[in-house]
């Protein structure tokens, strides 16, 4: 059978729970994803990405006795940074690694099963290391993006290729980092590459074909397109009017990409994406907002509609982003979503219209911005706090030196949050640094850096960087932190057992009581930790797992805060536990 005439076929049952092999990964199933126990089958633990499981058997009393049963080192010398959630199902968990790996492993024994390594070519662009942050399963396949930006789709129990696509052109600075999303029978995938003047976008594919469905790029001005069975394309609306919030050309090279991915809940029907900082950096080259940069857009996941956006961060100058994780949760009656942003203030964000609730900041400097106009929706700017207009200057210098907090990293950066609707707190993984940045004259070039900005990052205090912090949505109160050394850049887990996990770049996992913080158990892993937990159970036993391996873009990009952890230790492992008897 043709692929056209497959995907014709297909497509009649997208939406439904049909796999092609009449088994398999379900839509149903990773609708109850969160709920289910013996199995972790999307990014986020959960498509709502609250990253809460439901089981007890690990918890505050018998926490303690956690160990190690396996541990699967990913080999050769492609050890840079590992931020990958693994995925559970069917006795095998799949888990990427750097450079475009993934591998399946017996969820048993720790033997691995198949490795696929994707071939990559000279020349590709990845902004903050080689990394990949995780898979989608659907049916018996298992689906991940590369770094020279094509998406794969591989058997399960195989591992051979079942469909390849080519996303886009990777010497133009595109590539893919983020985990896919399944939501509604469609495989829902964004792009990296904003600090190459990429045009960012969400694209629906259908899942068992790769034959696309619709792109929605997250730039005022761009058409966005749907496809029929036959790959022809049509107009599928227009995102906002173009030059509306982008003067002249600019918004044709605009950034906004989508590169951590999204989520989505099954109770609004809309997928929910971060869109990255717009291009360049230097902020006087473009008045406006410069819509969708910065942004949470809510997306028809039939369509591909944009039903609501909101800027956290318009005319972004501080490389600041909006690509956070929105996590949905209920709170007195609504259904909400949570996001800490990178510029340092956790929003409150009715998931249903996109209307600001709330807004306060999660770190504890932010010189950009005084506060959110909770009316609005926009930020009151300290007008001090931007860098200066190059042009203002001597020719062709670079403009007045700000001293800016957060960095550009963020107060959080693509290290995923998690919520429990137990103890109704988010558990933040926080970073309190900050930059001197300045202005530079800055041209457009293909596969060229498009920043116009310099930088310095620094550490705010002597004795930490990273601070997890259990934060209260409706008051905005931080119930307790729990302070770290080295910036904290890997995920958060909390569970029904009462308990908090998380993992240190100084190689620690560690699971903490998630209404006091009181640290209750740890585990050397032997290299920094910049990836989320995850827990599942077979049978009577449950199982926490967490992949090891230090990098990312501290090391890459952090200035002083680089020298002051150059002791770290690269590595490339996945860590199983489970309570000794």
């Amino acid at each position: 059978m043709n692929k056209i005439l497959m995907g014709a076929l297909l497509s009649i049952f997208v939406g439904s729970s049909f796999s092609a092999h009449g088994a398999g990964v379900t839509d149903a199933m990773i609708d109850n994803d969160a709920a289910s126990t013996n199995d972790v089958l999307s990014w986020g633990i959960g498509t709502e990405a609250q990253r809460f499981s439901p089981l007890t058997q690990i918890n505050t009393k018998t926490v303690s006795k956690l160990t190690p049963i396996w541990s699967l080192s990913f080999g050769g010398e492609k050890q840079r940074g590992q931020e990958s959630q693994p995925l559970v199902y069917n006795g095998k968990m799949f888990v990427t690694a750097s450079y475009s790996r993934i591998f399946a492993i017996d969820v048993k024994t720790g033997t691995k099963l198949w490795k696929y390594e994707h071939r990559l070519p000279d020349g590709i662009m990845p902004c903050c290391d080689v990394v990949n942050r995780g898979a989608a399963l659907y049916g018996n396949l298992v689906i991940f993006g590369t770094l020279d930006a094509q998406l794969v789709a591989l058997d399960q129990d195989t591992g051979k290729v079942v469909w390849k696509e080519k996303v886009d052109d990777y010497a133009a600075g595109y590539s893919i980092s983020a985990a896919p999303l399944i939501a509604k029978g469609l495989l829902l995938t964004g792009v990296s590459g904003g600090e190459f003047g990429i045009v960012g976008r969400v694209e629906a594919r259908n899942p068992m074909t790769g034959q696309l469905v619709w792109t929605r790029p997250t730039i005022e001005g761009y058409m966005g397109k749907k496809y029929d069975a036959d790959g022809k394309e049509s107009d599928n609306g227009i995102s906002g009017t173009t030059n509306a919030t982008w003067p002249g050309e600019l918004w044709k090279t605009g950034g906004s990409s989508t590169w951590l991915g999204g989520s989505y809940d099954k109770s609004t029907g809309l997928a929910y994406f971060g869109t990255g900082n717009p291009a360049p950096w230097n902020s006087h080259t473009r008045p406006g907002d410069n819509l969708y940069s910065s942004s949470t857009v809510a997306l028809d996941v039939t369509t591909g509609q944009i039903k609501w956006s909101y800027q956290t961060t318009p005319h972004d100058g501080w490389d600041y982003d909006g690509v956070n994780e929105f996590v949905t949760f209920d709170q007195d009656g609504k259904r909400l979503g949570g996001k800490a942003d990178r510029n340092g203030f956790f929003y409150v964000i009715d998931a249903n219209n996109g209307k600001l609730v709330n807004a306060f900041p999660f770190v504890n400097k932010i010189t950009w911005a005084s506060s959110i106009d909770l009316k609005t929706g926009r930020p009151n700017y300290i007008d001090a706090g931007r860098p200066g207009d190059p042009t203002k200057g001597e020719e062709g210098k670079k403009g007045t030196t700000v001293f800016a907090a957060p960095s550009f990293l963020g107060g959080k950066n693509q290290m995923p949050m998690a919520y429990s609707p137990q103890t109704k707190l988010f558990y933040v993984p926080a970073n309190e640094w900050g930059m001197d940045i300045w202005n530079e004259p800055i041209s457009y070039k293909k596969g060229g850096a498009f920043l116009g900005a310099g930088f310095t990052i620094h550490p705010l205090n002597d004795d930490y960087i990273g601070a997890l912090r259990a934060i209260d949505p409706k008051t905005g109160k931080r119930v307790w932190e729990i302070k770290n050394n080295a910036p904290l850049w890997g995920g958060v887990l909390t569970t029904a057992g009462g308990l908090v996990f998380y993992g240190t770049p100084e190689g620690y996992l560690k699971a903490v009581d998630a209404k006091t913080g009181k640290e209750e158990w740890k585990f050397q892993t032997g290299s920094g930790i910049v990836a989320p937990p995850i827990t599942w159970s077979e049978g009577k036993t449950q199982y926490v797992a967490v992949v090891s391996g230090w990098g990312g873009a501290v090391p890459l990009w952090g200035g002083d805060v680089a020298k002051k952890v150059n002791f770290l230790e690269q590595g490339g492992s996945v860590w199983v536990f489970k309570l000794s008897k």
